[in-house]
């Protein structure tokens, strides 16, 4: 063993999949995964900058790894992900014990830098974009034990007004659908039984190749044997086909669960987010997958407080979410990102209306979830168990294909068991229920 590292991931599940194949190449060069930070020899922070929160939390982690620092010259510490993207150099200048930054384009290359780093303790920054290429056959240290996150493209193309990704993330580029099938079949083998495929929107892959699209992707993956269920996060609604809601509907294995971030609930507010689509071909497009999959669940994501924001606006967004009827919403304020258009937009709300929004937005939509899980009551449903709850280890937890999270006494199960429940008290965020026999 050459030592021990430590990798601290914020953000979204595409940093953690990056994350996954940061620990691949470390472990392959001989290291081994510490949890403890203060005994590391590589300490690696993968940062998020897609909102304010996330850098704060980043820049306040650097400020105590540097007293990890002094007790221990030699440790490497290194900043990668979007933020390190966006910030280059201007991190080591804020933050001198800083060894490395690594950019969003650069994975691949974390071996090597530390590395170089090991031989000449030079300060390393390689924030590139990538180019239309990929880095494939990197080792992947995965931390879930039945469920996977696979990567099928990279980048976005939309340049939403608010959204930092397309300049910290790059264009899009997507992977040969042979090398994503290869990865699921790999983790199969591995006793993997349920994989997320994972882009910024994953609707519009295979557009820079032409070989394959989303739908036949889905398709490819869904056949893959041993294979027990398929998600995917997230999706564009200006981009998801009938061909695509068709796979879902006749696949085996693809999971009755759309993630369909609609944003807002004005075509004005819309507009000036450059969401490229309006309200009614949202409510068209979330209509046609409810007639085709009258079972799934649709969630979405919801921003409040962006700027321009009126009473009148926010008044449309509840009409808005009371007749789409989500099953659950990720609900946002608003955060100000430097080098995005929206950040030089008249008329930014205040924080105190932005959180008062929020809150009404939330009530109102924790009203929805409980309702459509109370409407549950009675019925079996399919569970894949994810292990014992955090509070009480007799209770033990697992989500549905719905991607619901379910309660229920343990019994015999084990982590990774498919099982039937019948629910018998739903809330606002979580099923309870009992195992059928």
């Amino acid at each position: 063993m050459r030592g021990r590292y430590k990798i601290l991931v914020y953000g979204c599940q595409m940093n953690i999949a990056d994350a996954e194949r940061m620990e691949g190449q470390l472990q392959a060069a001989g290291y081994a995964r510490t949890e403890e930070t203060a005994d590391a020899d590589i300490i690696l922070i993968n940062t998020c900058c897609v909102r304010e929160t996330a850098e704060d939390k980043a820049y306040g982690k650097i400020g105590e790894i540097k007293k990890i620092k002094e007790q221990n010259p030699r440790l490497i510490f290194g900043i990668a992900g979007c933020m390190a993207q966006k910030e280059g150099d201007n991190l080591m200048r804020r933050a001198p014990h800083i060894d490395f930054v690594l950019g969003t384009g650069k994975v691949q290359e974390l071996a090597r830098i530390v590395a170089e780093i090991e031989a000449e303790r030079a300060p390393v920054v390689d924030v590139t974009l990538a180019d239309k290429s990929i880095a494939e056959h990197l080792p992947v240290a995965r931390g879930g034990k039945f469920s996977a996150w696979v990567p099928i493209m990279y980048g976005c193309n939309n340049y939403c007004t608010y959204c930092i990704v397309p300049y910290v993330r790059g264009r899009e580029r997507s992977r040969a659908p042979e090398e994503v099938v290869a990865e699921v079949r790999r983790a199969v083998a591995e006793g993997y039984t349920e994989v997320t495929l994972l882009g910024q929107n994953v609707n519009s892959y295979g557009r820079d190749h032409k070989v394959a699209d989303f739908a036949d992707l889905l398709r490819m993956v869904d056949e893959v044997e041993g294979i027990r269920r398929v998600r995917f996060m997230t999706s564009h609604p200006k981009d998801i086909s009938d061909k695509l809601i068709d796979t879902i509907k006749n696949g085996e294995h693809i999971c009755e669960h759309i993630h369909l971030p609609v944003q807002y609930g004005s075509n004005r507010i819309l507009k000036a987010m450059n969401r490229v689509y309006t309200v009614e071909k949202y409510r068209e497009r979330a209509q046609r997958v409810r007639e085709a999959l009258p079972n799934a669940s649709l969630t979405t994501d919801l921003i409040v407080g962006f700027p321009g924001e009126t009473d009148e606006d926010f008044a449309e967004m509840l009409a808005f979410l009371r007749e789409m009827r989500y099953d659950s919403a990720y609900t946002f304020i608003y955060s100000k990102r430097s080098g995005t258009p929206a950040a030089t937009m008249a008329d930014q709300v205040a924080d105190e209306i932005k959180h008062a929004r929020l809150n009404a937005l939330m009530e109102e939509q924790n009203t929805i979830s409980r309702e459509i899980n109370e409407a549950l009551t009675g019925t079996e449903v399919e569970v894949m168990v994810e292990g014992a709850s955090k509070n009480d280890p007799t209770v033990w937890s697992g989500r549905t294909r719905t991607n619901k999270i379910v309660l229920f006494p343990h019994g015999t199960e084990q982590e990774g068991d498919f099982i039937q429940v019948r629910i018998m008290q739903p809330q606002t965020w979580v099923l309870k229920g009992e195992i059928v026999h």
